[in-house]
């Protein structure tokens, strides 16, 4: 498949381990689980710096995620997981993932995630700082 991202482009990259538990009745892991997988790599990407990718007493939820499945994952093994901020907003940001599996990119994902005060579940505008910190994050 030309212009197939390659885990490398990512600047947070992580894996997931597949259970028998997510394959479905055709016998490769059903496409629910995909988006757990892309989960993983998101919270991976809010953790990479070193420190936490968001405002203190601050929390991104997700709201909004458009996956192309590629090809099909199988049990056992593993899922490599790549995921990079693509673009900041007001309160949010939205990040490109994809999942690889042998190698090969199995899935491509963009995800929007807004900052949110859970006090007043209210969408909360990045600080300078996050927004510096998120340009560190950008794909390669």
């Amino acid at each position: 498949m030309p212009n197939q991202p390659r885990l490398a482009d990512f600047p947070a990259q992580t894996y997931d381990k597949i259970r028998y538990g997510d394959t479905d009745r055709q016998g490769h892991v059903n496409n629910a689980v995909f988006i757990t997988l892309l989960e993983t790599g998101r919270v991976a990407l809010l953790e990479a710096s070193g420190r936490p990718l968001s405002e203190p007493g601050y929390d991104f939820v997700l709201a909004r995620i458009a996956v192309d499945y590629l090809a099909e994952i199988t049990w056992p093994g593993i899922v490599e997981i790549g995921t990079a901020v693509k673009a900041v907003g007001n309160s949010s940001i939205t990040v490109a993932q994809a999942l690889f599996q042998h190698g090969r990119c199995v899935a491509k994902a963009e995800a929007v995630m807004v900052q949110l005060d859970p006090q007043t579940h209210r969408s909360v505008p990045l600080s300078p700082a996050l927004r510096e910190a998120c340009g560190a994050m950008r794909m390669k």
